[in-house]
């Protein structure tokens, strides 16, 4: 399934929601599939990690939980990055264009240059690719009184992060040489963190899910998203969540589309991973 090339497909994620409606749909029609209690949680927000902030985790019996928010097939991932954002705020001095001289201290053009100065061949999305992190400006906007710039800091590391934002306040330090009466505030806001933190201590359950694709005849592929997920913040909170594939592709683009197949593949991954859960637990 597509777009026309002109409008987001919301795959991502449509595919999740799709996969485990039809997941309870069918558990409902065949009471004799193995499977011990199933909870379902939908929750909305989660590329900022937000998802789970009002959910109650003491409403939640399970073991372990996964995330259906997934690209292509076969994969699991757990392991995902860390996040922070920066909310830069440059603060200038506004009057009048024809009376300036000498006065006017335009948050416009300290704002530029930084977002200018920040690195761009490396520690960008547009140089990184597999472990490599990076310092993401995503959104400007202000006036010459005031202009502010988002930035996101991401990496598998949590420590990397302090790097990064040394990084942005060294451009800043730099900035306020050259534009003067300009000054800066910094605000730094803790996002998600990596839940392969807690995921190394539960392996059993991305050892069930790697084991249901065998069972399945098919190939695991385990990796990392570049990204987050509320599997982050749910592991975080102490609910172990991997993050299983549902056939979305092209993410976050025009060019998105999802496979039915993969779908398919993804549904019946989730019933034999119901079913060995019950065998788990009666061993």
């Amino acid at each position: 399934m597509t777009t026309d090339g002109r409008t987001l497909l919301g795959g991502d994620d449509k595919a999740g929601v799709a996969v485990i409606m039809e997941l309870a749909q069918y558990l409902s029609e065949h009471p004799e599939t193995p499977h011990g209690a199933v909870q379902i949680l939908f929750t909305c927000d989660e590329e900022i990690g937000r998802g789970t902030d009002k959910i109650d985790m003491r409403e939640i019996s399970a073991l372990a939980g996964y995330t259906l928010d997934g690209s292509g097939a076969g994969n699991l991932e757990a392991e995902n990055f860390s996040a922070d954002q920066l909310i830069i705020t440059a603060l200038g001095h506004n009057i009048h264009p024809s009376i300036a001289k000498g006065t006017m201290v335009n948050a416009v053009r300290a704002i530029s240059q930084l977002a200018a100065r920040l690195p761009l061949q490396h520690l960008s999305p547009e140089s990184t690719e597999n472990r490599q992190g990076f310092l993401h400006p995503y959104a400007i906007s202000g006036g010459v009184g005031q202009a502010e710039l988002r930035i996101l800091l991401r990496d598998f590391d949590s420590n990397k992060l302090d790097e990064y934002t040394a990084v942005v306040e060294a451009h800043v330090a730099a900035v306020k040489t050259t534009i003067s009466g300009c000054d800066f505030r910094i605000e730094r806001q803790r996002q998600y963190r990596n839940m392969a933190d807690c995921l190394q201590r539960h392996p059993m359950v991305t050892d069930l899910a790697e084991r249901a694709f065998h069972r399945l005849g098919r190939t695991c592929l385990r990796g990392s998203i570049r990204g987050g997920s509320d599997g982050a913040m749910l592991s975080e909170k102490g609910l172990p969540t991997p993050n299983l594939s549902v056939g979305q592709h092209n993410i976050h683009s025009v060019h998105e589309f999802v496979s039915l197949d993969e779908m398919a593949a993804a549904l019946e991954h989730m019933i034999t991973l119901l079913d060995l859960w019950q065998q788990h637990g009666r061993s």
